[in-house]
């Protein structure tokens, strides 16, 4: 080979890595992942708290069952273990999504890089085939066509110096898959392990399911007793007339600092999908001999322990919280004595001092406080004064 042909070559090769060098260089492009192995250690330390608590609400029951004293203070133990289980199940079903993702996201990151390492190597195995099949025209040829040995060395080390870099490009191409579908069974293993706690969870909803039961047949067995039912019904109303009249306060206090003046009246929409009244407002039968009272809201049935209770009316939180005749209860203010109550929830969505439109959401249907079933009890108050639900809650179900 004459000078000329062997020059004309190299620049050919010269030309050939300087293309693959511009696509060579790869690196796995870190996106924002929308979920970090931080996030995924507070939910873990969030359900070893939930633990906890569970195991404490656990002995103050077995002490209070000794002690026979208090049937309300087992209820409301009751209904603690309720929640406590209601957010181990939440947070378990929220650690196996994160996982999820991030398992994801990791299958994408090897798609692209098995595609790059596909498309890098298809790339150098061309250009060989492309090389040999010129015949004269190859590493070979350029080799042994050499003017002379110093030429010669000069295209070895040349030629050697790109199929070197190819070949690292190749490897280190090859150690990222590695690395990534070691990232992945890593995480499978941990899906795993979230799936054997999804499990456990099973029979913890069995476990929920007993507690219910039992807080059922504690208020049960409260009503079986007559004398005891009526002081039960008796300090009921009472606290609820407490209660009321803090709830006023409240609602007329918020008014004042928003200035708002006088709420106005209307406007309202059923608090949950069930249009079932089980229990209208004023005095009703309970089923107890002797036992009446007057109920200060109505009550709608034919719901469970996951139907979604909405704001009836756009307002502010002023109460979201626990009391042993209520269970969760939410009041919003909607202006100057105007409230809207919702009782006996199985969980609550929102905080004091949050502004809620109409029909969003505040928690869900229970059983919580004095309350034989899930059912929610809902009370409307306007200028301080209790009203009655279905004076503008229209189309109900009569169910009493």
């Amino acid at each position: 080979m004459n000078k000329k042909l062997l020059r004309a070559v190299l620049a050919a090769v010269c030309l050939a890595a300087m293309l693959l060098a511009d696509a060579a260089p790869f690196s796995v492009v870190q996106t924002a992942s929308a979920v970090t192995q931080a996030e995924i250690d507070a939910k873990k330390n969030e359900k070893k708290n939930l633990e906890t608590q569970k195991a404490e609400l656990q002995a103050q029951l077995r002490s209070l069952q000794r002690s026979k004293s208090d049937a309300l203070a087992q209820k409301e133990n009751l209904d603690k273990q309720i929640a406590v289980i209601r957010s181990e199940i939440e947070n378990t079903e929220e650690l196996i999504d994160q996982y999820g993702e991030l398992i994801a996201e990791t299958e994408g990151e090897i798609a692209v890089t098995q595609q790059k390492h596909a498309a890098q190597y298809e790339l150098f195995c061309a250009r060989v085939r492309a090389m040999e099949e010129r015949g004269t025209v190859s590493y070979w040829s350029v080799l042994f066509h050499s003017a002379d040995f110093a030429e010669m060395l000069a295209a070895m080390d040349f030629i050697s110096e790109i199929m070197e870099s190819d070949q690292r490009v190749i490897d280190d191409l090859q150690a990222t898959e590695d690395a990534l579908a070691a990232q992945q069974e890593e995480l499978e293993g941990q899906l795993a392990e979230q799936e054997a706690v999804r499990e456990e969870l099973s029979a913890r909803n069995t476990e929920l399911s007993d507690q219910l039961d039992a807080a059922r047949a504690l208020i049960a067995s409260i009503a079986a007793d007559e004398a005891e039912y009526q002081k039960l019904i008796r300090e009921k109303e009472a606290a609820a007339e407490r209660e009321q009249e803090e709830i006023v306060r409240l609602s007329r206090e918020l008014a004042a600092q928003q200035a708002q003046g006088a709420g106005t009246k209307g406007g309202y929409i059923w608090p949950c999908s069930s249009k079932y009244v089980t229990s209208p407002l004023g005095s009703r039968y309970t089923g107890i001999k002797g036992a009446s009272t007057n109920h200060m809201g109505i009550d709608i049935g034919r719901v469970g322990y996951t139907t979604q209770v909405v704001a009836a009316k756009a307002g502010t939180v002023i109460i979201a919280s626990y009391n042993k005749y209520r269970g969760n209860y939410v009041d919003v203010s909607h202006g100057s004595g105007n409230t809207t109550t919702y009782q006996h929830l199985s969980k609550i969505s929102v905080k004091v001092n949050q502004k809620v439109s109409q029909g969003q959401a505040l928690g869900v249907t229970g059983s919580t406080g004095v309350a034989n079933g899930a059912h929610l009890h809902f009370e409307i108050t306007e200028n301080g004064q209790i009203v009655d639900p279905l004076k503008y809650l229209v189309d109900y179900i009569r169910g009493f």
